[in-house]
C-alpha cells in the first residue's frame, strides 16, 4: 500500500546513480518506454561509490530516493550496482516507492546464458559484497563464479576517457583472465560499464555480455504493466539532476545519450 500519493501512468520513473553510469538505463528505458516521463539523479558529488562504505552509500542512497519521492515518481531504479548491493534492504524499509535494483535482473540473464563460467565485473564495493554471486547461486548452484574489481573503469569513464587509449589499457589488465578462460558469460556489474561495452566485447569475442541496463528495463516495463501504470501517451519528459558539476555532467551525458539534456544542481546533504 503506497499511502504518499496515488500513484499514475503519467508520474515519472526515478533512476539514481553514483554519476553518468545510469543514464545507460535511462537510454534503455527512453528506447522501450518512449512515453515515460523520467527523473535522474546521478550524485556526481561523491561518484565513485565503489570506494565507500556499507554505512555511506546507504546515506547517501536513501537520502536520494527520498528527493525522489518527494517528486512523485512512481518507481524507483537504482542504476548503481554498489548501491543495489549495499543500500537496497535500507531503501526497501524506508521508502514506500516499489524499488528495483540491478543485481537480480543481471543475475537472472547470466544464469539463462547456460554458460558453467560466469565472470562479474565490478566496483571494489560490489565485488566485496558478492551480491551477485549470492544472486546467482539462488538460482543456480552448479555454475562457477568469478568476480573481478576494475576500479578504474568509473573514474575514466567520468573524465570522459571511455574511448582513450588508456581505457582500452585497463580493459586489457583487468580482463585477461577472463579472455583465457574462453567461452563463459560476463556481466557487467557497473552501469558505467555498458559505455565501453563496444571495447571489451572486442576484446573478449566468444563472451556472452550481459547488460544490466538493458535487464532492469525488462523487469521495470514488466512491473508498470502488471500494475497497469505504463505510461501510453505524450512524449516522455526527462529532468536531470546532479549534486556537483552540472555543466561538465551535462557535456558528458551527451556522450551517452546523443542528445544535449541540461543538468539542474541540488544538494541536500554535504
Amino acid at each position: 500500500m503506497y499511502n504518499l500519493y496515488m500513484r499514475k501512468a503519467q508520474n515519472s520513473i526515478g533512476i539514481f546513480d553514483s554519476g553518468l553510469g545510469g543514464l545507460t538505463i535511462l537510454k534503455e528505458l527512453r528506447k522501450a518506454m518512449p512515453h515515460e516521463n523520467i527523473i535522474y539523479f546521478g550524485d556526481s558529488a561523491h561518484v565513485p561509490y565503489g570506494s565507500k562504505s556499507k554505512e555511506t552509500v546507504s546515506q547517501f542512497s536513501l537520502d536520494i530516493a527520498k528527493f525522489l519521492e518527494s517528486k512523485k515518481v512512481k518507481l524507483i531504479l537504482v542504476a548503481c550496482n554498489t548501491a543495489s548491493a549495499l543500500a537496497l534492504d535500507t531503501l526497501k524499509k524506508h521508502i514506500s516507492i516499489p524499488i528495483l535494483g540491478v543485481i537480480t535482473p543481471g543475475a537472472k540473464a547470466a544464469t539463462q546464458a547456460k554458460n558453467k563460467h560466469i565472470f562479474v565485473i565490478g566496483t571494489r564495493a560490489t565485488v566485496k559484497s558478492g551480491a551477485y554471486a549470492k544472486e546467482i547461486k539462488k538460482l543456480n548452484k552448479q555454475v562457477k563464479v568469478k568476480q573481478i574489481a576494475c576500479p578504474l573503469f568509473v573514474p575514466l569513464i567520468e573524465e570522459g576517457l571511455a574511448y582513450d587509449k588508456i581505457t582500452k589499457l585497463a580493459i586489457e589488465k583487468y580482463l585477461k583472465e577472463i579472455k583465457k578462460a574462453g567461452p563463459s558469460t560476463l556481466i557487467l556489474g557497473c552501469t558505467h560499464y555498458p559505455v565501453i561495452k563496444e571495447n571489451i566485447a572486442k576484446f573478449l569475442p566468444k563472451v556472452i555480455l550481459v547488460d544490466s541496463a538493458k535487464e532492469i528495463t525488462k523487469e521495470a516495463k514488466l512491473l508498470l504493466e502488471k500494475e497497469n501504470l505504463l505510461n501510453k501517451t505524450g512524449k516522455g519528459k526527462i529532468e536531470l539532476f546532479v549534486s556537483d558539476s552540472p555543466k561538465n555532467f551535462s557535456a558528458l551525458a551527451k556522450t551517452i545519450l546523443g542528445f544535449n539534456l541540461k543538468a539542474k544542481e541540488i544538494r541536500f546533504y554535504i
